[in-house]
């Protein structure tokens, strides 16, 4: 006979449950009310610290015993005074001489009474000397960490969890940090509470696409968990404003579209990365182009059509003589600049003189006469 049931319910167990059997009831029910799959679910964080504090006790051989043979409120309190005798069961005065077994020492709560029954919620601390929650996702981590009830896929979730699943790269931030907490003068440390991973791809784009603006659309493949608390991989289509002007490295975020992990879901970030285009290339908001004259031509002048980034054909020329790597502007004939989308930049012609690999005597004869 157990004084309360009230832990065994939350995680759907019996209270002569293995520890096994504990295992797989917390899986079954913090995967299913993980506020990560619950987002329109306001009481479902309320839940999942339930489901967590009644894991971390009745996981605990000591404080399960302690739990099965006087309840949750005398736990918390760290053994002040024994409840009041119900219809639960439950014996009345100070079980032990110096304290609750299992390294919780005497302490009272402020403002907790004795006795009487209370609603079962997540508690952030017990009395003084009590027994105080560690962090639900902290606990959830760890589960996983050390292979959870062991049916087969707990590495790979935790695995996934960790990030990296979508075939990026986890961005290089701190995920959690490590903090101590006293409990009746002796100190313990806890493992460091994860947070949602950012996974970075790259999204390659054509200068005229950036030139344009528009939008693109992507289907991606994500990881996550099905009500039975199975993993699942389902697939999503991402669609993301390209504006005009954007550079290569803009960033494009997404939110909580990537696979489950155990702080959340993670975050997707889409790095622009430009396509090499054959005519043109990139600085800043220029663009560069080449074009390609004889040395009759750069001694005695030149026409040429080249297409401008919109499709246009602009003629240029030169009368001669023109030097080689010379350098022809055409302003606003450029890239939009993002912040201005009306205002572009320059397009800047270079041009490259191709000299004969060869001359004749008399050919040189006849140059000599001229220059």
């Amino acid at each position: 006979m157990v004084a309360e049931t009230k832990l065994y319910d939350a995680l759907n167990i019996k209270p002569d449950s293995t520890q096994d059997e504990i295992k797989k009831g917390y899986r079954k029910a913090a995967l299913k009310w993980h506020p990560d799959k619950n987002k329109d679910n306001p009481s479902a964080s309320e839940k999942f610290k339930e489901v967590s504090q009644a894991y971390e006790i009745l996981s605990d051989p000591e404080k399960r015993k302690v739990y099965d043979q006087y309840g949750l409120e005398f736990l918390l309190r760290g053994g002040q005074e024994a409840p009041q005798p119900g219809p639960g069961g439950g014996g009345g005065g100070m079980p032990f001489d110096g304290g609750v077994p299992g390294g919780f020492p005497m302490g009272g709560m402020p403002g907790m009474g004795g006795g009487g029954t209370h609603s079962f919620h997540f508690s952030t601390g017990g009395g003084t000397g009590g027994f105080n929650p560690s962090d639900p996702g902290s606990i959830f981590a760890n589960f996983f960490k050390q292979g959870g009830a062991g049916l087969g896929d707990d590495d790979d979730i935790f695995a996934q969890f960790g990030g990296g699943g979508m075939g990026g790269r986890p961005s290089a931030t701190s995920r959690g940090s490590r903090f101590r907490e006293s409990n009746g003068g002796n100190g313990r440390h806890r493992a460091p509470t994860p947070e949602v991973t950012t996974v970075e791809k790259s999204l390659p784009v054509t200068l005229e696409e950036l030139f344009k603006g528009g939008k693109k659309k992507m289907k991606i493949r994500r990881k996550t968990f099905d009500d039975s608390g199975k993993r699942r991989v389902e697939e999503k289509i991402l669609e993301m404003e390209i504006k005009p002007g954007y550079k290569s490295g803009t960033k494009i975020k997404f939110k909580g579209v990537g696979d489950q992990e155990e702080g959340g879901t993670q975050d997707m970030h889409f790095i622009i990365t430009e396509k090499e285009h054959p005519l043109f290339k990139r600085d800043g908001d220029d663009l560069r182009a080449t074009v390609e004259i004889d040395l009759k031509e750069a001694l005695t002048g030149w026409s040429k059509t080249i297409s401008t980034i919109d499709g246009r054909q602009l003629p240029i020329s030169g009368g001669g003589p023109t030097q080689p790597g010379q350098e022809m502007v055409y302003p606003e004939q450029g890239m939009p600049k993002s912040r201005k989308p009306a205002e572009r930049g320059n397009m800047i012609v270079q041009v490259k003189v191709k000299f004969p690999s060869s001359l004749t005597l008399a050919q040189k004869t006849q140059l000599k006469g001229i220059l």
